[in-house]
């Protein structure tokens, strides 16, 4: 699966097939043999380098598939053997193929949020253990909230403080999640993107107005709504009481 993520990560954002052609090398074009194409091992064989041509191979793709293999670690040690367990892996690997997405190319492309809003309903609402009426309220709490962000934004901010990808990956998570988990997602999303942001101002390597991307942010948020969301909510409110 890490391995599959890292074409939809080079080709989802340009509008090529994810099926078809087979993985090739960047700089020859040539067809990558499938003992070249081992997710971790085949790095290691090749040190990093095409066979054909020896161009080098991006750290990237070692990257995304390790990630993947122990994000699905997590998942399996949170909610153990179950079929949520095989949905919310799925979700995580969602989450990371649109963090680097949107670190890319600064959007989130409409083939993954929109089929994933329905999908993420159809599984709130028969498989997980959310039900439909709190996965549509996730839909609704999530994408509402960042859709009356990104409305108001232009007259306090005076220029859109928020994408149309932003907007539909929250509600998407709000469908497999529920709009508890949905606030959570903004709330860490939030103080994690502030708080990058101001250190990136201190050190200067980002400037004043320069967009970041908010989807890695929602993702890093949704990740750990996912698995301590439920925790953090109750911790939250018994601190209020």
């Amino acid at each position: 699966m890490g391995s599959f993520l890292t074409v939809c990560v080079h080709r989802v954002p340009i509008g090529r097939s994810i099926v078809a052609p087979r993985s090739a090398c960047p700089d020859c074009g040539k067809s990558i043999s499938w003992y070249d194409n081992v997710p971790l091992l085949s790095f290691f064989w090749l040190r990093g380098h095409c066979r054909a041509c020896q161009g080098a191979i991006g750290l990237r793709y070692p990257v995304i598939e390790l990630i993947n293999g122990l994000g699905y670690l997590l998942v399996v040690w949170r909610f153990g053997f179950t079929w949520a367990t095989v949905i919310y892996a799925g979700l995580f690997s969602v989450f990371w193929v649109v963090t680097w997405i949107d670190w890319d190319h600064k959007i989130i492309p409409d083939v993954i949020t929109l089929p994933g809003i329905v999908v993420g309903f159809l599984c709130g609402s028969f498989l997980l253990p959310i039900g439909w009426l709190n996965s549509l309220l996730g839909i609704v709490v999530g994408g509402g909230i960042l859709l009356v962000l990104a409305w108001i934004s232009p007259y306090v901010f005076g220029k859109e403080g928020m994408g149309g990808g932003d907007i539909k990956f929250l509600a998407l998570v709000g469908a497999f999640l529920g709009w508890q988990q949905a606030l959570i997602t903004l709330m860490v999303a939030s103080v994690f993107g502030a708080a990058i942001g101001i250190g990136l101002l201190a050190l200067k390597i980002m400037k004043k107005g320069q967009y970041i991307p908010f989807g890695p942010y929602l993702a890093l948020g949704a990740l750990i709504a996912m698995i301590w969301g439920t925790d953090l909510w109750h911790w939250y409110f018994r601190g209020l009481i």
